[in-house]
């Protein structure tokens, strides 16, 4: 190894300048860290603020694709299986009756048909994904009703026989449910599906019927929203933002955010202008929004026995804006509280993570089963939140099934990978050997009991010691 001849003062020197070229980087880096500091973090609160819309937005634009064009019905006619993957999370407690409505269009007279048959609720969701409106059996009976759906600005006269729904925006998502009792109860939920339309106030008061509209689904699956938020650039989730408030404006109560936007060149109608710099320092923002929401989902909250309960500004989020984007992340399109409520744990009473390889008994007094005025269920999830496949097809029990009661009226369900002995079936739902696994608990119109804290879900027990 050939020795070096620079002297110790040349070698002093030379490192100097090795030291200098790595300094002025960092440093420019500081410096544009300082100056676009407010940039950065407005950056990350506007992007907060905003996801709900854009989500919206993508959901109506790809359910134009795959479920029916806006302003029509879409029904669901049958439960989803284990090779579902639309949505996290779905359900086999209920039917779906869905659609996107644009109130620059309307307004829309939309009617239920009487039913003292099955709970049903019809939430309508504004553009930021606020239930402004929830027909149904806990709100508006069993004797169904005509409702004129209106955007804010319409001033008509309301015609006699229906009720208003006002809309503070102009996009409008209707995600309808009915209690369907299993598979057997298909075309009994069909008819009631079929009690629920949508026309214009025109079609109605010519006594036109809904249109049939001649469509069919898009040859080619459209990206899911979620996947389409993660890959759209800062500029174009801004200039949509921007785009999408002349139709579907905030809020009063959002004014102070609406400054900030304006801060960072983002106002109604006026797509952002930006440097390099600019877009460098807002996109910087988002990446720190993105990271923390992710680091908040992975904190357990608020835990009763290993569950955790959604908030109860679910659907009505005022200024919470961090709470409204985790669920537009996350499940998009909840209810109202009142209407259901969603208990969910990963974990035993001892903290454990639930695991397959383990048997799990969910065990309820005689005295504290969940308080509805509805109805209940359980439903287990894979790690991927969805359905796990299983010989029986069983992904969920509730009050709804053949369940067994033990002589006191206490309730034992039992979560393993094989089968119970003997009627322990009845109350077995299956998981998958050695995966980890989730339980989702759904209280439908939930007794205030089950709103205010005063009942909570039991501890999940682990049995095989």
């Amino acid at each position: 190894m050939k020795k070096s001849t620079l002297s110790p003062a040349s070698r002093l020197k030379r490192l100097k300048r090795v030291l200098l070229i790595l300094l002025v980087p960092c440093v420019l880096i500081a410096g544009v860290l300082y100056t676009k500091g407010e940039q950065i973090l407005l950056g990350a609160e506007g992007y907060i603020f905003g996801y709900p819309l854009v989500i919206m937005d993508a959901t109506r634009a790809n359910a134009a694709l795959t479920l029916a064009p806006e302003n029509t019905l879409h029904r669901v006619r049958q439960f989803p299986d284990a090779s579902f993957r639309d949505v996290v999370r779905p359900n086999v407690d209920t039917l779906y009756t869905s659609g996107f409505i644009d109130m620059a269009r309307g307004p829309w007279v939309f009617e239920m048909s009487a039913n003292d048959k099955r709970y049903e609720v019809m939430p309508f969701m504004d553009a930021w994904t606020n239930v402004f409106a929830a027909p149904g059996t806990r709100t508006t009976g069993t004797a169904g009703g005509r409702f004129l759906l209106a955007g804010r600005d319409w001033t008509g006269q309301v015609p006699q026989g229906l009720t208003l729904l006002r809309s503070p925006t102009q996009m409008v998502w209707l995600i309808g449910r009915t209690q369907t009792n299993g598979a057997a109860d298909y075309p009994a939920v069909h008819g009631l599906q079929d009690g629920i339309s949508l026309r214009s106030l025109a079609e109605w008061q010519a006594g036109k019927p809904a249109p049939v509209v001649a469509w069919q689904a898009a040859a080619v699956k459209p990206v899911p929203p979620v996947e389409q938020m993660r890959a759209m650039g800062v500029e174009t989730f801004f200039t949509r933002l921007a785009m999408l408030m002349v139709g579907n404006p905030p809020a009063a109560a959002d004014g102070p955010m609406l400054v900030k936007l304006s801060r960072i060149g983002v106002t109604a109608g006026q797509a952002p202008n930006w440097s390099t710099l600019d877009r460098w320092a807002i996109a910087l923002g988002r990446w720190l929004a993105d990271f923390t929401v992710a680091k908040e989902l992975k904190k357990p909250r608020d835990l009763v026995r290993g569950w955790s309960t959604p908030p109860a500004i679910l659907g009505n989020y005022g200024t919470f804006y961090n709470a409204r984007a985790v669920v537009a992340m996350i499940g998009l399109g909840a209810n109202l509280p009142a209407d259901a409520t969603y208990p969910n744990t990963a974990v035993d009473g001892s903290g454990q993570a639930l695991d397959g390889s383990r048997s799990y008994r969910l065990h309820f007094k005689a005295t504290e089963l969940p308080p509805v005025n509805a109805f209940w269920s359980i439903t287990a999830y894979g790690s991927d939140n969805f359905f796990i496949d299983n010989p029986l097809h069983r992904y969920a029990l509730g009050d709804r099934d053949p369940l067994v009661y033990n002589p006191d009226g206490s309730l034992d369900l039992w979560m393993q990978a094989e089968a119970p002995a003997g009627d322990k079936t009845k109350n077995w739902l299956p998981v998958k050997s050695g995966k980890p696994f989730l339980l989702n608990a759904r209280l439908y119109w939930p007794k205030p009991a089950a709103l205010n804290g005063a009942w909570g879900m039991p501890a999940v027990e682990r049995v095989d010691q």
